[in-house]
């Protein structure tokens, strides 16, 4: 009797073992979707889901002692959300705690809130504005105080934008 099941334990256990002992299954990484000087666009797919984002880096930032490749613009789609042009900057430091930052797209002047190292627009129709004005302008400048109270600038050239957009517009669907 103890054969039997020893038996039985071993042949149920060996179909299985080859999946026990495999790696789990990973998850595709961002998809590289244009890659330009200033942008690169990226998809990645999540379940029934597609978030399309751009990311850029400023040409120039002062104080110099922040590190250019440490800050970023991001526009991004998320299509479970049914989030469109979600304007966010990373400053590479953190914002003073309860300020704002400026935000000058070629004379087009929106606030931003900040949260610790990031600003955002303050609502979706405001997002949409500044990915608009970002899409047909050539200067970007973010301009906030670190949290040390020192003033910070970020600026972004704008050249090739707009081609990036419409490569996250198609991967994820959005009609402008």
């Amino acid at each position: 009797m103890m054969r039997s099941f020893a038996f039985a334990s071993l042949l149920v256990a060996l179909p299985l073992s080859p999946l026990l002992a495999a790696d789990p299954p990973k998850t595709a990484g961002p998809k590289l979707l244009v890659e330009g000087k200033a942008w690169s666009g990226y998809a990645l797919a999540e379940k029934n889901s597609q978030i399309c984002y751009l990311i850029g880096h400023p040409t120039k930032n002062e104080p110099a002692s922040i590190k250019l490749e440490s800050a970023e613009a991001r526009i991004t789609h998320r299509t479970a959300e049914k989030k469109f042009n979600e304007v966010s900057f990373l400053a590479g430091v953190p914002f003073k705690e309860k300020s704002d930052a400026d935000l000058d797209i070629d004379g087009k002047k929106f606030k931003l809130f900040t949260d610790k190292d990031t600003a955002w627009a303050a609502d979706a129709a405001t997002d949409k504005a500044i990915a608009d004005a970002m899409s047909k302008g050539k200067t970007l400048v973010l301009k906030g105080t670190s949290a040390r109270g020192t003033p910070m600038t970020e600026t972004y050239g704008l050249a090739g934008l707009l081609a990036a957009i419409k490569e996250i517009d198609k991967a994820c669907g959005v009609k402008r």
